[in-house]
């Protein structure tokens, strides 16, 4: 999540006055469907598989010091479907700024009726490593006191979440970084790339008929100062395999993706978005790919394919 307004981003990524400002700083994701465990650890285990999600995002194609990010991650029921573990990676660059993160999740669920609906509760802990690099930045000053200089720092941090789910239903809430630092010193930059973002999620599956199944879905992000960003997607699965659907990022963006599933455990995915804010002049969209692979278990309960 990121603000999107053309002076908010050259100010605050490349001449970095605006830095001490509270905002949206956690990574955009077009395909959240295909990665909730970035945003929620509640998620760990859900799929009844070990499962792997590897997503790369190329951000404003063509626009210099855009965003540029890649995600992993890992998870799997442990003990039958009580508990869940998993871990997942990112690594985002934008301008001067390269935050890598790498977190471990768990989370333990409950059934809640015959239908195989649970509710879990998940935690995570890791380490944002974050650096500042303004080596190669083009400046109008060169006595700037940080032209020239490199700058890192790792900070500890803890998300939290919750995780409601059955074969075609879900609903979450959480907050990927618990803690957050205070501090007022404006000579100190990575103070400001701790903010607290709240993620709502939700989605359902309707049967159209044999052959059709339509999902809609949607991801609100709030973060303090910030605008609230409101993702809607409606995708369209035909015949078990192929998943199209539409986004709508409130004020900022307009999208389409397609997922295909190559095997029962592999599936494969694109999605291009484009906006409609004050940055479509200045940039050629953006785009995601997405691998995963999901190893089943033999005694996995729920049919496949998987509908999130």
């Amino acid at each position: 999540m990121r603000k999107t307004k053309w002076n908010a981003f050259l100010l605050g990524v490349f001449t970095l006055l605006s830095l001490q400002a509270s905002g949206q700083q956690d990574e955009q994701l077009t395909l959240y469907n295909y990665n909730p465990l970035y945003y929620n650890p509640a998620y760990a285990g859900s799929r009844d598989a070990l499962s792997f999600v590897a997503l790369g995002r190329f951000q404003w194609v063509n626009f210099e010091g855009a965003p540029n990010t890649q995600w992993f991650s890992v998870h799997a029921p442990i003990v039958g479907n009580a508990l869940g573990m998993g871990a997942h990676f990112v690594n985002d660059k934008i301008g001067a700024r390269n935050r890598t993160s790498a977190y471990y999740d768990v989370s333990s669920s409950i059934r809640l009726n015959q239908d195989n609906a649970r509710l879990a509760f998940g935690l995570s802990a890791g380490v944002d490593m974050l650096s500042m690099n303004f080596s190669n930045l083009t400046v109008h000053d060169a006595t700037d006191p940080y032209y020239g200089q490199n700058m890192s720092t790792n900070r500890f941090n803890m998300g939290a979440g919750v995780y409601y789910y059955s074969e075609r239903t879900y609903i979450g809430a959480s907050m990927p970084r618990v803690l957050e630092v205070k501090n007022t010193n404006v000579q100190n930059l990575f103070h400001t790339l701790n903010q607290r973002h709240l993620f709502l999620s939700a989605g359902h599956v309707f049967t159209l008929n044999s052959v059709l199944k339509l999902k809609p879905t949607t991801l609100i992000k709030f973060t303090p100062n910030a605008p609230v960003t409101v993702d809607a997607n409606l995708n369209l699965l035909l015949y078990n395999r192929l998943w199209i659907g539409v986004l709508y990022r409130y004020q900022e963006a307009i999208g389409v993706n397609a997922v295909f599933r190559i095997r029962d455990f592999m599936q494969v995915g694109y999605s291009y978005d484009f906006p409609v804010n004050g940055l479509s002049s200045y940039q050629a969209g953006s785009h995601e790919l997405l691998l995963q692979f999901d190893v089943k278990f033999k005694n996995s309960i729920y049919t496949s394919p998987r509908y999130f």
